[in-house]
């Protein structure tokens, strides 16, 4: 619920007036209000002027607001598609993007040219900038529809925004500012939808030749990583060959000398069997030669 409409009403009007016009008609509004409701004056008083930035994007949510709501639909669509995770969806939507708010940017200029203010490309980066924030991020995008921006807004789009330094008071985020008639605009103007940016293809091609190069620099990577990697398993299966070779003169050595052992362990039985037999002839001789000498004893006797 807004707190003070009445604030909320002059401020539309006062971010709505040409730049020089903002301070001392805010004065002067303030003044003729202190007499009935000094709180409301002070609190008129203490509205900010706005950058140049921020009033060419005021200018722009007043003057062309279809070209505004364009910008602020095509950044829902993105927000949703980077939601979802929709890659092809999501490169087609950036690509739009960067187009559309290098055209709205010139428009702005333009505008802004229209209104009597010469725009610098140091006001121009920040207009885009802001553009972009406001399709990034759904709370720079209800800043820049109040059109009551103080200040220009920038956001990555990974983390929330902090708007509210940017507007000139609270109940401004959710409110959307006044389109001007067309009796109010700028006469000469033509009537357009989107205006083409004059360096939108250099600009398409500078962005495409980075992605290129950018590319590029990965597949050489990439390409040096499977190099290394491929020469390290031809090493690896090298080594395995060989070693499989020498596992495989190893079992076949084994199995020579278990085949040797069983011909000795057959030599080795057959072995005992003939010193047991010879044990027993040496036990039979032995015997007889005692008897033998035994009976020669007794002869002698």
């Amino acid at each position: 619920m807004v707190e003070n409409p009445g604030l909320l009403e002059i401020a539309d009007e006062l971010y709505a007036l040409g730049l020089p016009e903002f301070t001392p008609t805010r004065d002067a509004r303030a003044k003729a209000l202190k007499a009935d409701d000094k709180d409301l004056a002070a609190r008129l008083k203490a509205l900010k002027k706005p950058s140049v930035a921020a009033w060419v994007v005021n200018a722009l949510v007043r003057h062309e607001a279809e070209q505004v709501e364009q910008v602020l639909a095509v950044g829902a669509a993105l927000r949703e598609a980077q939601a979802n995770l929709d890659g092809d969806e999501l490169r087609a939507l950036t690509r739009q993007r960067r187009q559309l708010t290098a055209a709205v940017t010139t428009r702005a200029r333009a505008l802004a040219g229209e209104l009597g203010v010469k725009v610098t490309t140091a006001v121009s980066d920040q207009v885009e900038a802001t553009l972009t924030a406001a399709m990034v991020d759904e709370e720079c995008a209800r800043a820049v529809r109040s059109g009551l921006l103080v200040a220009a807004l920038t956001s990555t789009g990974v983390e929330a925004s902090e708007v509210a330094g940017a507007v000139a008071l609270p109940d401004a985020l959710g409110f959307a500012a006044t389109a001007r008639a067309a009796a109010d605009e700028p006469t000469g103007r033509p009537d357009l939808h989107v205006v083409p940016d004059p360096e939108a293809d250099a600009k398409a091609r500078a962005a495409a030749q980075a992605v290129l190069d950018e590319a590029d620099a990965d597949l050489a990577e990439a390409t040096q990583a499977r190099d290394a990697a491929a020469t390290e398993v031809e090493e690896l299966e090298a080594r395995s060959m060989q070693l499989q070779a020498e596992i495989d003169e190893l079992r076949r050595r084994l199995a020579e000398l278990e085949s040797s052992a069983e011909e000795v362990d057959d030599e080795l039985a057959d072995a005992e069997d003939v010193r047991a037999e010879a044990d027993d002839a040496v036990a039979l001789a032995t015997t007889q030669r005692d008897a033998a000498a035994t009976a020669l004893a007794r002869l002698e006797d």
